[in-house]
């Protein structure tokens, strides 16, 4: 999947910019086709965007969330002087309209309607430590809860020693392009995965 970006944006067809709104726009389509109450009227999201490409993703997702009237809350796990560019400049356009707070290692959520996690996607390698008090708050939400491309802590290949690694929890995954291997654990545990072009 990496690779297959690198090419394209490579081969000027497309830019990394415009990858991201794609992405960002196959996510909000796919809740309000799994979810289409949330289709109706305003309501209340928290995005939690990570430190990659995932949290330009979750950026992108707030602002469409917004234009919509939704009232939304962003938080940001990491430095945003270390975004990589798109999803920095993804950050940028999402302060001319709403607010960007920490994420705090001990998060309470209130009662939101959709929590959309943008924390970490494919490139996670390595398991993470101290996200569990984070993943039960979003557990304890009671929020509908939507991973893009995969539900933080999942490790992408499906290897077998991250099975034990902590995982955020998840009612719908949103992926682009073609399921990575994880995939078909997350559909095997009963949870939802849905494809979405952008492009490639």
């Amino acid at each position: 999947m990496r690779a297959a970006e690198a090419a394209a944006i490579a081969s000027g067809r497309v830019s990394g910019l415009e990858l991201m709104e794609r992405a960002g726009q196959g996510v909000v389509e796919a809740l309000f086709e799994a979810w289409p109450d949330l289709g109706r009227g305003a309501h209340h999201a928290a995005v939690l965007c990570g430190p990659g490409n995932n949290g330009g993703d979750g950026f992108v997702i707030a602002r469409l969330l917004r234009r919509r009237g939704w009232r939304v809350g962003v938080c940001l796990y990491g430095d945003p002087a270390r975004l990589p560019p798109d999803a920095a400049a993804n950050r940028a356009r999402w302060l001319r309209i709403g607010r960007v707070s920490g994420l705090p290692a001990q998060p309470d959520f209130g009662t939101p309607d959709l929590i959309v996690d943008a924390l970490f996607g494919i490139g996670l390698t390595r398991p993470l430590g101290g996200f569990s008090a984070i993943f039960a708050a979003m557990a304890a939400s009671g929020a509908r809860i939507v991973a893009v491309d995969l539900p933080s802590g999942a490790e992408a290949d499906g290897a077998p020693e991250a099975r034990d690694w902590p995982a955020a929890p998840c009612d719908l995954a949103v992926t682009f392009h073609a399921e990575k291997p994880a995939h078909a654990g997350l559909r095997a545990a009963g949870l939802r995965v849905v494809v979405k072009t952008i492009g490639l």
